[in-house]
C-alpha cells in the first residue's frame, strides 16, 4: 500500500510539474507575414539541404520503432506501410486507405468494424510517428505555408499545415543551428492545449541511404526515442518478406 501511495504521489507531482512548464511557456502563435514567404522558402531549402533531403526522397524502404511501442516498415516508393503494436499487425496503402489488411495474433481480422477501427489507429500512429521521424522533410508538403519569424535576433522558420495528416492546422517554429540543421521547434498543435511547447531534435544520424534523421526528442519532462532506424533498397534487403504488401499490387 505504501508503494502505491508513493507511486501515486510521484505521478501527481510529475503531472503538476509538466502542466506548470506548459502553462509557463504558453505563447501566442506568431503572425504570418506574407512579405517574408520568399525568404522563408530560401531558409526552408537550406534546411532540406542540411538533412540531405534528396537522399531521403530516394530512400525506398524505411524501418523504425517509435518509443519501442510502435514498429514500422514503410515502402516509400509504393507508399505502403506495415504498423505493428502489441498483438496487432496492420498493412496500409497510404495512397488509398480503403485498401488495408489487419491481423491480430497473426490471424486476419474478418470483422469489418474491428478492422476499420484498427486501420484508423494504425494510420494515426503512422501520421504521428513518421512526423517525429522526419518532420523537416515535410515543410514543403502540399497545404503548407512558410513565414519568417524574428526571435532573439535570429530568423526562425514557421511552418503551418493547412491540410494533411491527422491534425491539420498545426504550426511549428523551427530553430536552426549555424549549419541550418534543426535543433528544436516550438509547437502550436491541437493535441497540446498550450502554445509554444518545445521539443528538441537531437542525436542526428546518417542512414544507410544517406539521409539525416534525429533519433531523440525531449519535450518538457518527456523523451521520445526513434529506435532501430534502418533503410534499404528492397524489402528483401531489409530482411523482410518480399511479399509483405503483395495484396496491394
Amino acid at each position: 500500500m505504501k508503494a502505491l501511495k508513493i507511486t501515486g504521489i510521484f505521478i501527481l507531482v510529475t503531472f503538476v510539474a509538466g502542466c506548470s512548464i506548459f502553462v509557463k511557456i504558453n505563447e501566442p502563435k506568431p503572425v504570418f507575414n506574407l512579405e517574408t514567404q520568399t525568404e522563408a522558402d530560401v531558409l526552408g531549402h537550406r534546411m532540406l539541404k542540411a538533412i540531405h533531403y534528396l537522399n531521403w526522397e530516394n530512400t525506398i524502404i524505411v524501418k523504425w520503432s517509435f518509443k519501442e511501442n510502435h514498429h514500422f516498415v514503410w515502402d516509400k516508393q509504393n507508399n505502403f506501410v506495415q504498423v505493428k503494436w502489441k498483438k496487432n499487425d496492420v498493412r496500409l496503402n497510404l495512397d488509398s486507405l480503403d485498401q488495408f489488411i489487419v491481423y491480430t495474433n497473426e490471424e486476419k481480422v474478418e470483422d469489418l468494424e474491428t478492422a476499420r477501427d484498427l486501420k484508423t489507429k494504425a494510420w494515426e500512429y503512422f501520421c504521428n510517428d513518421s512526423f517525429w521521424l522526419n518532420a523537416p522533410a515535410k515543410i514543403f508538403d502540399n497545404g503548407t505555408t512558410r513565414t519568417i519569424v524574428e526571435d532573439e535576433g535570429d530568423k526562425r522558420l514557421l511552418v503551418t499545415y493547412a491540410s494533411g495528416g491527422a491534425t491539420p492546422g498545426d504550426s511549428y517554429l523551427w530553430f536552426l543551428d549555424e549549419n541550418d540543421l534543426p535543433y528544436k521547434y516550438k509547437m502550436w498543435v491541437s493535441i497540446i492545449p498550450f502554445g509554444g511547447a518545445e521539443a528538441t531534435w537531437a542525436k542526428w544520424k546518417k542512414t544507410p541511404s544517406g539521409a539525416m534523421l534525429a533519433t531523440e526528442h525531449e519535450m518538457a519532462i518527456f523523451k521520445i526515442l526513434m529506435k532501430n532506424i534502418s533503410t534499404a533498397k528492397s524489402l528483401e534487403d531489409m530482411g523482410e518478406d518480399p511479399l509483405l504488401f503483395s495484396e496491394f499490387n
